[in-house]
């Protein structure tokens, strides 16, 4: 059993990877909960999401051509990704997860999960936020800053002066989906 469930379709407009559940989240079963963590005011403040969620309604992502899913699917960790093994990341499942459900976008939400996929391409590791030149199972990827309430610092924004301009930034390469009225702004 993973620790937290995939929230996967067809289609997407985007589906969010992140390296590992932090342990609230692993503990209440659900996406982004740790305490502090910004995510999902990121997701409707950037016009991702049409609606405002919390943690307890992550489901809720598929209604708007938003998913969910993590590199670690068999353990959380304690407090930081380097708390983790090599080991702990299944690089191929997530390949097999987006060539089978084919979203628009894979956004790598924080540098390190980026990195480790990219790393396990044989491409390096360096990573940069937004756009980037390879693909994850023949779909685009983008990476945004954490939303983790660790990763305050606006030090490693390179070149823009939010979190919230990256994932306006993000919002703006998307298709529109449903109930979602512009996606450049809020």
């Amino acid at each position: 059993m993973s620790v937290l469930p995939d929230h996967l379709a067809p289609n997407l407009r985007v589906v969010f990877c992140g390296t590992a559940a932090s342990a609230r989240s692993a503990y209440v079963r659900h996406y982004y909960a740790g305490p502090g963590n910004e995510f999902w005011p990121l997701l409707y403040a950037s016009g991702i999401l049409p609606v405002s969620l919390t943690p307890e309604r992550d489901a809720e992502v598929l209604q708007y051509g938003v998913g969910l899913t993590d590199l670690a699917k068999k353990r959380s960790t304690a407090s930081r990704d380097s708390d983790l093994a090599p080991g702990d990341f299944d690089v191929r499942a997530l390949v097999l997860r987006i060539q089978s459900f084919a979203p628009a976008w894979l956004a790598f939400h924080g540098k390190t999960a980026a990195k480790i996929v990219k790393r396990s391409f044989g491409l390096g590791s360096e990573v940069s936020l937004g756009v980037q030149e390879w693909t994850v199972g023949g779909v685009r990827v983008y990476v945004v800053p954490s939303a983790s309430a660790a990763n305050r610092s606006s030090a490693h924004l390179e070149g823009k002066p939010t979190r919230l301009a990256w994932f306006q930034a993000l919002a703006a390469e998307l298709p529109k989906g449903p109930g979602v009225v512009n996606t450049s702004k809020r």
